[in-house]
């Protein structure tokens, strides 16, 4: 079935789902493979659950009138996606980087919403899968969208721009991230500047963080660059305080003054200076830009702040790697507090760097005094150190109610495999 005739059949049904545990009534039913598993196999499922349509790419599960047979699912939801987005003649504004993505995607919603009917990607749907579910999810009448997208590859950002289509973009940063796959961290940098590349091809916009260095040359050559920063740049900021919560001192731009947010750790500076710039790029109205920044609330385990009876907990344990571990321990050492400990899970998709980027950790946590220090799985098992240690998040937490802490400050980190949230589960 051609791409168009497909297309017609979304506007009458338009809600796209992958998953029959989650299915609704009158979707159109995607079956994706995956390593360990074929979609094609829950389609007749799937219309018996009310699906109208059910789109496969074998033969032998064809339903006569009820399923759609394509050469490949994948391919055929990816450039669906991106033919409803080209339908769309708004900005759309693609975000990456190593650290920060999805506080700096939230930022940007919270403060375009104000002023325009923006949509953006929920949760964290910035894979090959989530992306084209976002954009399914953009109306036709939106006036904004915003979209998030990780990569662990080089090539990865490129393609999704193909079907995304950004017209204004940012990279947060290039730090140490998925340094298996990006072979190190100029790859990182190479894989995230391909938004750069696109933006530069397409004449588009870009927001750039003006501190850091890689980042004004990665951009040289793009037409449009809205930059911000501590310095020399169009939107200015800079750090009131950081504890507890983050407060920045905005001193050039459409908004200036002190904004109070609910952020922990002076590492997201960078965000808020972002989500400035934006808004007013955009002409959002800088005490719409202000209010926004400071109502927002961080949730599923980024930088939340947890008072516990006589205890603060910084809970950032959705994801990690050697730079975001660095920033979070570093914010720690700089808390004027007594009683400091620290849980931290090992750091995936390292490579053969991982045993190296952890003993640097390691060395970092050394330099400074500690109530308690306890490390979870991974090679911080390999490793000699003199700390407490746990093979996964389970058995610390179970040794962490058993203490009965009082009056601590306590950093809970580690990739989203050591699941380092389990230790507050009761």
């Amino acid at each position: 079935m051609p791409i168009e005739e497909l297309y017609q059949l979304y506007l009458q049904h338009p809600l796209v789902q992958t998953d029959t545990r989650s299915l609704s009534p009158g979707c159109l039913f995607f079956a994706l493979k995956g390593e360990n598993f074929n979609g094609n196999q829950f389609a007749a499922q799937a219309l018996e659950q009310g699906a109208a349509y059910a789109i496969i790419d074998e033969p032998a599960y064809a339903i006569e009138g009820m399923t759609i047979l394509v050469t490949d699912v994948l391919t055929t939801l990816q450039a669906l996606a991106g033919y409803h987005r080209n339908q769309l003649s708004i900005p759309v504004i693609g975000i990456t980087g190593s650290n920060g993505k999805t506080t700096s995607k939230e930022l940007v919603h919270a403060v375009l919403s104000t002023t325009y009917k923006t949509a953006t990607t929920q949760g964290n749907l910035n894979n090959h899968i989530g992306i084209p579910l976002t954009l399914f999810r953009i109306p036709l009448d939106a006036e904004m969208a915003v979209i998030e997208m990780g990569a662990n590859h080089q090539k990865e950002i490129a393609g999704y721009c193909t079907y995304v289509a950004p017209s204004h973009g940012i990279i947060t940063n290039c730090g140490k991230a998925h340094l298996e796959g990006f072979s190190g961290v100029e790859g990182v940098r190479k894989g995230k500047g391909e938004l750069y590349d696109h933006l530069r091809n397409g004449k588009g916009t870009v927001f750039v963080m003006w501190d850091y260095d890689y980042l004004r040359t990665m951009s040289a050559g793009i037409p449009y660059l809205i930059k911000y920063g501590t310095r020399e740049a169009d939107i200015e900021g800079s750090i009131r305080q950081a504890q507890p919560f983050l407060e920045v001192e905005m001193t050039k731009g459409p908004l200036t003054g002190p904004i109070r947010t609910q952020l922990v750790g002076d590492y997201n500076l960078p965000n808020v200076l972002m989500a400035v710039a934006v808004g007013s790029y955009f002409n959002v109205a800088p005490e719409k830009i202000r209010t926004a920044i400071e109502s927002y609330t961080p949730s599923n385990s980024r930088s939340q702040l947890i008072n516990q009876g006589t205890n603060h907990i910084l809970l950032d344990a959705y994801n990690a790697n050697p730079s975001s571990m660095l920033l979070a321990i570093e914010n720690l050492t700089r808390l004027a507090a007594k009683n400091k400990i620290l849980m931290l899970g090992a750091m995936a998709e390292l490579g053969a760097d991982s045993l190296a980027e952890h003993q640097q950790i390691l060395d970092l946590i050394q330099q400074h005094s500690w109530k308690e220090v306890v490390l979870v799985g991974g090679d911080f098992l390999t490793l000699e150190h003199p700390y407490r240690s746990f093979s996964d998040s389970r058995a610390a937490g179970e040794w962490y109610r058993s203490q009965g802490f009082e009056h601590c400050h306590i950093l809970i980190k580690g990739s989203r495999s050591q699941k380092m949230e389990r230790i507050l589960e009761s």
